[in-house]
């Protein structure tokens, strides 16, 4: 099994870093293209940033890769709850497995995140990311190996005890892969107006997590914005403009 883990890894690092990089400069080109698509939350993100950005996310491929690589070689034997025949449990817990994993990953991500801004962890943790203080769509993946191994093996593990069919996974990763990327690419793709409607005024959007790269003390969820409301650190979406210029922007310092 550990040669397959091996070669398992290996592949699925050159997929997550391929996907990326095709999702990233897509939406990057799409939205920044001419005079932009959307709203400008950030002046244009600098070559020099993203740059960076990309190289610590691919130094994060293999650091994902490997808690599912070894959830698709224990799956190939028998040991996880996936499953791949439709008929295998009611049909109505495809939408409801779905929900359970992007509550339960919301939950565990806001403890995570919260946790890696503390003043202790957050230089050797999580400063990389925040170096995008006017992130860009490849700021997406652009994470601490400390910060990538503590958050790659969540969604492996709960395919050990929660049952899930393969194709709702995958549906999952790629709603995962599309909304970090429209999080982090500098520009509101829903009309304002919309932010304070349902469903988007409950839900995570670039001009929410953009106020969490400008203040580094709210905003903490992923997916949804009710951890930060019961837990009083919700910071309230501002209009969008480009923040100018400071000191200490080239460090990231908070």
């Amino acid at each position: 099994m550990i040669l397959d883990l091996i070669i398992t890894t290996a592949a699925l690092s050159l997929i997550i870093g391929l996907r990326y990089l095709g999702v990233a400069w897509l939406f990057h080109a799409v939205l920044w293209r001419g005079r932009g698509r959307g709203r400008a939350l950030t002046r244009a993100p600098q070559r020099a940033r993203i740059r960076r950005e990309i190289v610590a996310s691919l130094i994060a491929c293999p650091i994902y890769a490997l808690p599912a690589a070894l959830v698709i070689e224990l799956w190939k034997r028998g040991g996880t709850a996936m499953y791949a025949d439709v008929a295998a449990h009611p049909l109505w817990w495809l939408p409801l497995s779905a929900v359970i994993y992007l509550l339960a990953h919301d939950a565990y991500y806001y403890v995570v995140h919260r946790g890696l801004h503390h003043p202790k962890v957050f230089p050797w943790a999580h400063a990389e990311h925040h170096r995008s203080r006017e992130p860009s769509a490849f700021a997406s993946f652009a994470f601490d190996p400390v910060e990538a191994a503590a958050t790659a093996w969540f969604l492996p593990a709960l395919t050990l005890f929660i049952p899930i069919h393969v194709g709702v996974a995958l549906g999952l990763l790629t709603l995962m892969t599309l909304t970090a990327v429209l999080n982090h690419a500098g520009r509101e793709v829903w009309p304002e107006a919309w932010l304070r409607r349902a469903p988007l005024r409950w839900l995570i959007t670039a001009t929410h997590h953009d106020q969490h790269h400008r203040r580094f003390t709210a905003n903490y969820g992923l997916y949804f914005r009710f951890w930060d409301q019961w837990l009083g650190t919700e910071a309230a979406d501002r209009p969008a403009r480009p923040r100018p210029s400071t000191a200490h922007e080239a460090t990231g310092a908070p």
